[in-house]
């Protein structure tokens, strides 16, 4: 049966049947389709200053601290819970870090794993009335906000801002990877950006013939040979283009670098390990997943300690760009990342939710932000739009599940 499918979806033109693959994959293609025409937009609103490389290098380092945070909620959100603590932590973190550097002394590669090793406690936490006592996610992770809240501002208030000063710190959120001596292909060119471009644009393809034999092999339904090589030539122009665009200004920061290394590691865990699987089969039942053997206590406490590790790196980020730690810091970084999860395709019913699509999602929201300021849009409608395009998303996430049933 599943091969019959196969070859009906191969038969009919090319219009049809790419017309049938967009409503069929509607919740996967809807975050690009949303974040390809907010970009044109704006595009076209700023006369091409949104798309020029020092934006789009802005642009990236800026969704850097919110990505990290959103991976992280996205599996707090498949497991259906939520975590309200993670901004302030962060805050709270990333003054921790600026202290331990300044007043006393620790060099970064000290205070970076020390304070994603305290992330990780303050998850656990987190994690151990919920799993525990069974109380609601959002009491507990609400009771987190306001300690780690009341706790940023008990370490800054005797100083304020602390300002950091340490060169290597600062450049994980400000400095870029250097480039390779004597390869300088074309004058004004990152080289080495270029060659992770060309190198991501071939794993991509591999990956992409890979998971097709095997899929054909167990007789899956795949993607009719036309679409699959219009989806190939389209992702790899747009890779191609960032990579361009981005080697034309500085090339990739640090920032980006480790944004990218979070989703490849998270996207392994999530989609090729046994700990991946379950955390979906708990998100999916619950009680079943337990009847089959499966911890929902010990999930609870890796996705949670996982959440508390990814908000330190996140506080770590964000006070490298900035230089500094401050008593604001981290503020709506949670709501933020929750919109991002949720724009990128996590449902509210749990079980349902990538990685990869909270990156988009945070991408999404951190270009509203970015053109509307270019825009001269005044901060009350940003919150406007903003909050718009939230609960579209989470009305889409809801029209599909029941045109699903």
């Amino acid at each position: 049966m599943i091969t019959g499918n196969v070859q009906q979806q191969q038969s009919g033109s090319f219009v049809q049947n790419l017309g049938k693959v967009l409503r069929q994959n509607i919740r996967d293609y809807g975050m690009f389709i949303a974040l390809f025409v907010i970009m044109a937009i704006f595009t076209v609103t700023t006369k091409g200053v949104f798309i020029s490389s020092r934006n789009l290098s802005n642009l990236l380092n800026q969704t850097g601290y919110i990505a990290v945070l959103a991976v992280g909620m996205t599996l707090v959100i498949v497991i259906r819970h939520i975590d309200l603590s993670v901004g302030f932590l962060a805050g709270f973190l990333g003054a921790v870090a600026a202290i331990a550097l300044v007043q006393w002394g620790l060099p970064t590669i000290i205070v970076v794993p020390m304070v994603l090793g305290l992330g990780i406690l303050a998850g656990l936490l987190t994690a151990l009335p919920v799993a525990q006592l069974g109380i609601p996610s959002f009491v507990a992770s609400l009771a987190g906000w306001l300690i780690y809240r009341g706790l940023l501002q008990l370490v800054t208030e005797s100083t304020g801002t602390i300002i950091i000063s340490d060169k290597a710190f600062n450049a994980i959120g400000n400095a870029f990877i250097p480039d390779i001596p004597g390869l300088g292909f074309i004058e004004g060119v990152h080289t080495l950006t270029l060659l992770l471009g060309l190198a991501a644009i071939a794993l991509f393809i591999y990956s992409e013939f890979s998971s097709r034999r095997k899929k054909l092999a167990y007789s899956f339904e795949v993607l009719p040979v036309g679409i699959f090589v219009l989806k190939l030539i389209f992702i790899s122009a747009v890779i191609g283009a960032i990579t361009w665009v981005l080697a034309s200004y500085n090339g990739l920061s640090w920032t980006v670098v480790i944004m990218l290394v979070v989703v490849a590691v998270y996207y392994f865990i999530t989609t090729q390990t046994v700990l991946g699987r379950h955390i979906y089969a708990v998100g999916g039942n619950p009680e079943a997943a337990n009847l089959s053997g499966v911890s929902v206590k010990r999930i609870t406490y890796i996705v949670f300690g996982s959440m508390g590790m990814l908000s330190a790196l996140s506080g770590i980020l964000f006070a490298s760009r900035l230089q500094s730690a401050t008593t604001t810091a981290g503020t709506l970084f949670e709501l933020d990342a929750i919109a991002a999860a949720y724009v990128g395709g996590v449902s509210a019913a749990g079980g349902v939710g990538r990685v990869t699509g909270s990156i988009i999602g945070a991408l999404v929201m951190t270009s509203l932000t970015s053109g509307m300021n270019l825009m001269g849009t005044g901060i009350a409608y940003q919150y406007i739009v903003r909050g718009a395009v939230l609960a579209a998303a989470v009305i889409f996430d809801v029209m599909t599940r029941q045109a699903a049933k």
